[in-house]
């Protein structure tokens, strides 16, 4: 039986409530508080700070960051449109954010952290976050806050409210388990694994950047746009099209099939390079019977991708498993999944091989008939492009962020591009790059790197779920007061 001493008691401010009183017990006793990982006590100055609403303008060269740029599942922030705003250069606040800085949320979703992967002078933070002081472990100290472990105490010491939690400064108080054994090769071990994780992530950042540039130099340098101009639809293109809606007849997205249809190489609809378009299973319990769910892979599961699950870069955040007796509708190796309700537009490329994935009705199955990944990797790269430039905005209807019914595929075209440039871009997003063996006495860090800059996104996308799971069971190990192995070698010669 656990109990509360008196101590404890102090500590929470001599709150007697139980679910105050609760706590999670581990094996590991040797624990330091986030306070004690800081270099001064926190200020106000390092909380964020609320600019309203109506500081917020549609161009600036300052920036107000939200609390969802912090993912659960990445380790540096998503900077995008729904994540920042630009705002009026008078209500900016300079907040000194610097590469490697930790960031905390305290309301809403408590305890969600990030690591700044850049200086970002010109970018202020909203007033549910916290930049911590952090004076030493600084990657060791982020990982476990992306551990359940830590987030389990928090929501513990955090009273439960209505709609929004805040959390306050009750982060302070969280424990940080300390290794007890071989203490120096272990922090380093799971410091190194942290660092190598972000790395990745900016690798996907920056190679996804590379990708929609180079797509976007090639239309604007071999489409004619001068002399173009815009003419209201006629009634027969109306009723051709069937489509009443305003935004699909409109200037924006005239211009938009302009760019694509308009390339000087000319464009080639799915069909006519090969593809099969098709929805995904159905699983609803009447189609398929019942079924089991699980976020941890079991044998004879199926992975389902949900399109839920995409994120811009073209990966999936989150894997799902489902038992189910059935054959169900499996995605073949070179297959892209596009997200056709919802997400509109966020697609993966799929190149395993020998694996049942399936994914739900909600997401459309794009198949190669001739399986050719080079090609499929371009299509999936230049899709995500149309959606980064709101294209499916236009032609998908309904709210909630619409849906692409299958009779609109006939105003999705790709470009011819040149035989060379399709390569380089599909190779930026899988590059099939096998990662390469570490063995004892290797520089993991300068291999690891050497790696990165050939790998594609879903390579990088790949590593980095293998290097997190090794990272839990570090993190597992030395909560359960063991010892950590730290063997590189566990990582090595493995590819999508």
């Amino acid at each position: 039986m656990n109990y509360i001493n008196y101590t404890d008691i102090l500590i929470n401010k001599s709150n007697l409530a139980p679910s105050q009183l609760a706590a999670l017990s581990i094996n590991n006793k040797n624990v330091r508080l986030v306070a004690d990982f800081l270099e001064r006590p926190l200020q106000k100055a390092d909380n964020g700070t609320e600019v309203g609403t109506t500081n917020y303008i549609s161009k600036s060269h300052k920036f107000f960051i939200k609390a969802k740029a912090i993912r659960p599942h990445s380790f540096i922030p998503l900077l995008n449109a729904e994540t920042v705003n630009p705002i009026r250069p008078q209500a900016f606040q300079c907040h000194d954010l610097k590469e490697s800085d930790i960031v905390i949320s305290k309301d809403s979703n408590i305890g969600a952290a990030m690591m700044i992967d850049e200086d970002m002078p010109e970018f202020m933070l909203s007033g549910a976050l916290y930049k911590l002081p952090v004076k030493e472990y600084k990657h060791y100290l982020l990982a476990f806050m992306k551990h359940p472990y830590f987030h389990g105490q928090l929501d513990i010491m955090t009273p439960k409210g209505a709609t929004i939690r805040h959390a306050g400064k009750r982060f302070l108080d969280c424990k940080i388990p300390m290794p007890r054994l071989n203490v120096a090769a272990s922090i380093g071990y799971i410091e190194m694994l942290v660092k190598s994780i972000i790395s990745k992530e900016k690798a996907i950042k920056q190679k996804n950047k590379e990708i929609f540039d180079a797509i976007k130099k090639e239309l604007c340098d071999n489409v004619d746009m001068d002399g173009y101009d815009y003419d209201y639809p006629t009634i027969g293109e109306i009723a051709a099209h069937g489509r009443f809606d305003a935004a699909y007849h409109c200037r924006e997205f005239a211009k938009l099939k302009r760019l694509i249809f308009g390339y000087e190489n000319g464009c080639e609809r799915l069909t006519a390079l090969g593809y099969t378009i098709s929805r995904g299973q159905n699983l609803q319990e009447s189609q398929i019977g019942k079924s089991l769910y699980s976020d941890v892979k079991r044998n004879n599961f199926y992975t389902l991708a949900r399109p839920t699950n995409f994120n811009e870069y073209g990966v999936m955040e989150k894997l799902e498993y489902l038992g189910n007796p059935r054959k169900l509708i499996c995605i073949k190796a070179g297959d892209i999944v596009f997200s056709g309700e919802g997400t509109v537009g966020k697609c993966v490329l799929f190149p395993y091989e020998n694996e049942r994935w399936i994914t739900n009705i909600h997401g459309i199955i794009l198949s190669k008939k001739d399986g050719n990944m080079r090609e499929s990797a371009f299509v999936a790269s230049f899709l995500r492009y149309l959606r980064s430039i709101g294209y499916f905005d236009y032609i998908s209807v309904g709210g909630q962020g619409g849906s692409l019914a299958m009779k609109y595929w006939e105003d999705v075209c790709i470009p011819r591009f040149p035989e060379e440039l399709k390569s380089r871009i599909a190779n930026l997003y899988y590059s099939n790059k096998a990662y390469p063996c570490i063995e004892p006495g290797d520089d993991f860090r300068e291999k690891d790197f050497m790696w990165e800059n050939e790998a594609g996104i879903i390579d990088l996308d790949f590593m980095i779920k293998k290097i997190k799971s090794e990272l839990t069971y570090a993190l597992d190990t030395i909560v359960n007061d063991g010892e950590v192995d730290t063997d590189w070698s566990r990582l090595g010669n493995t590819s999508p």
